[in-house]
């Protein structure tokens, strides 16, 4: 079992889904965790496994730089929080494109700007960054702006792999396939036919199932350990089988 002993790890979106998975695993391996999110509520309960939680709005810098003056500097970096728009271009409106770009890729934006000088005065960290496989790896229909925001995350990436490399600093990114969650099964439910919905992205799994949460969490406790420290600038997939 990978070991996290002696790391502090912040995620943010930590209160459902991936987000809360991977605070649970990070703290089951070990890891002092750190858990913000924006909505109240979704941090109750998670102080049974988490040593801090915090109300954080990641679109607002001021509100992250806030953050950040006041905990232990992280080891460990995950940036969860993320929205889904569906349609294509066509069907696309200018306030969804920059909702979708202000969260999915301005706010990681923030996070890492703020956080990295301290992780570099520390000695190193793991930052990582959930994207998708429909990203630059593979376009999914109907999901235009979604894809576009998610390709830009893994072009912050890249970039931040490269520029800070012998600064101590590894940068990777979680691109998952469909995951079982809330967030997904409020899709399927804005979808009109809640079962039809489901029959039909079931269907397109090459598995004939969704990935789990945990599975998730499981890649994200071996990227911010030692186990992957000859590891940065990369896009791992886990997706079932979608990107084959």
């Amino acid at each position: 079992m990978i070991n996290l002993e002696g790391t502090t790890a912040l995620l943010s979106a930590a209160g459902q889904g991936i987000g809360k998975a991977t605070a649970k695993a990070f703290s089951e391996a070990g890891a002092y965790v750190i858990a913000t999110d924006i909505n109240k509520d979704s941090l109750l309960g998670l102080d049974k496994f988490v040593d801090e939680t915090h109300i954080l709005d990641v679109t607002k810098q001021n509100d992250i730089k806030s953050l950040i003056s006041t905990i232990k500097v992280p080891d460990i970096l995950f940036n969860c929080a993320g929205v889904v728009h569906n349609g294509t271009i066509l069907q696309s409106e200018n306030s969804e494109w920059d909702f979708a770009f202000n969260l999915n890729a301005k706010a990681m934006y923030h996070m890492i700007k703020e956080i990295l000088p301290k992780m570099i005065k520390k000695g190193g960290g793991s930052i990582i960054n959930i994207a998708s496989v429909s990203s630059s790896t593979k376009g999914i229909p109907n999901r235009f702006i979604y894809t576009a925001s998610k390709a830009a995350v893994l072009g912050i990436t890249k970039s931040v792999a490269a520029d800070y490399i012998n600064d101590g600093i590894r940068c990777n990114a979680i691109c998952p396939g469909t995951i079982q969650s809330p967030s997904l099964e409020q899709r399927l439910k804005d979808m009109g036919n809640y079962e039809e919905a489901r029959k039909q992205f079931v269907a397109r799994q090459p598995m004939g199932r969704f990935g789990e949460a945990e599975e998730v969490a499981n890649l994200a406790v071996y990227l911010g350990s030692d186990a992957s420290a000859f590891t940065t600038g990369q896009f791992h997939i886990i997706d079932g089988g979608i990107c084959m």
